[in-house]
């Protein structure tokens, strides 16, 4: 194949992963992309923003993009933010990935196809979790009920944990993406800073240590970022929007506090390549999930 019929061939775009919360969507992610951009915990609703995953192959270069769970019931202000960051993504594509749970099919799968539908571009379904379906013959009726929902461009089932599975899927997204030249340098990995980055291994901890002690209201700030004798020396501030849960994240004599650092110092150091000295602050911001101008500081909105 001659140069200008490699250009002529290769495609490029925007591939956005919607669905309801908690369907595998950031592990999705991960795993296309082969390193982890976006923070997984068991709890819903822990993606906040849109992340975006760069993934290079001979033939395309596909921009994943990873969105907040569209939901229902989301009464605060940072919910329905959320919900629009979602939205949005979807709009913006070339193609939405379509995820839902295997045999589970709710209000929200179906508020999330709607958006997904709304966006007018081709949609691919994608029913994740296929590993913990321990009778596959429970697949084909799922998968028939699915394909009556949308004019889908393909249904695949699959788990997120099967490296062949993502060889499968980076394949069948790419023949479906436009016609382009790479849109990203073939380098570059992800469009979210390195703070951005270290300020949500340090909320993964967070809510996987506080687990339903404090639900949604937490965030993580990152107030400076330097350099000191070869390491690199992190500031953040975890807000909390109630006073009685301040202590509550500091722990007894600040032993969860202590813990939660830790744990995120050993996944930073390894991520960023080196040594990281890490300050933690709890602060309070009374119902900052509710405040636009909070929301907008913590590029939430």
């Amino acid at each position: 194949m001659n140069t200008e019929e490699s250009t002529t061939d290769f495609r490029c775009g925007f591939a956005a992963l919607v669905g309801r919360p908690n369907v595998g969507k950031s592990t999705l992610l991960n795993a296309l992309v082969g390193e982890k951009l976006s923070i997984v915990t068991p709890r819903p609703q822990t993606t906040r923003h849109r992340v975006l995953g760069l993934v290079n192959m001979p033939e395309a270069q596909i921009a994943f993009v990873d969105t907040p769970g569209l939901h229902h019931h989301g009464s605060r202000a940072l919910n329905k933010a959320m919900n629009r960051t979602a939205a949005a993504a979807a709009l913006d594509a070339d193609l939405v990935i379509f995820v839902v749970e295997a045999l589970r099919f709710t209000d929200e799968d179906e508020l999330a196809l709607s958006r997904a539908a709304a966006s007018g571009q081709p949609v691919i379904a994608l029913v994740n979790k296929v590993d913990r379906v321990p009778d596959k013959g429970q697949l084909l009726p799922f998968l028939a009920m699915l394909a009556t929902k949308h004019a889908f461009v393909d249904v695949m089932p699959l788990s997120a944990l099967k490296p062949d599975h993502m060889v499968r899927l980076r394949a069948l997204i790419a023949r479906n993406l436009p016609v382009s030249p790479p849109l990203f340098p073939p380098e570059q990995r992800t469009d979210r800073s390195e703070g951005f980055r270290i300020a949500e291994v340090i909320r993964e901890k967070l809510t996987i240590e506080l687990n339903q002690e404090v639900p949604y209201g937490v965030a993580v700030e990152i107030e400076g970022i330097g350099e000191e004798d070869g390491q690199k020396v992190v500031s953040a501030v975890i807000w909390v929007d109630r006073e009685g849960q301040k202590p509550i994240v500091i722990g007894a004599k600040g032993e969860r506090l202590k813990r939660i650092g830790t744990q995120a110092r050993h996944e930073l150091n390894a991520i960023l390549g080196q040594r990281l000295h890490l300050t933690l602050w709890v602060k309070v911001r009374e119902d900052w999930a509710d405040n636009a101008q909070a929301l907008r500081q913590l590029g939430l909105e």
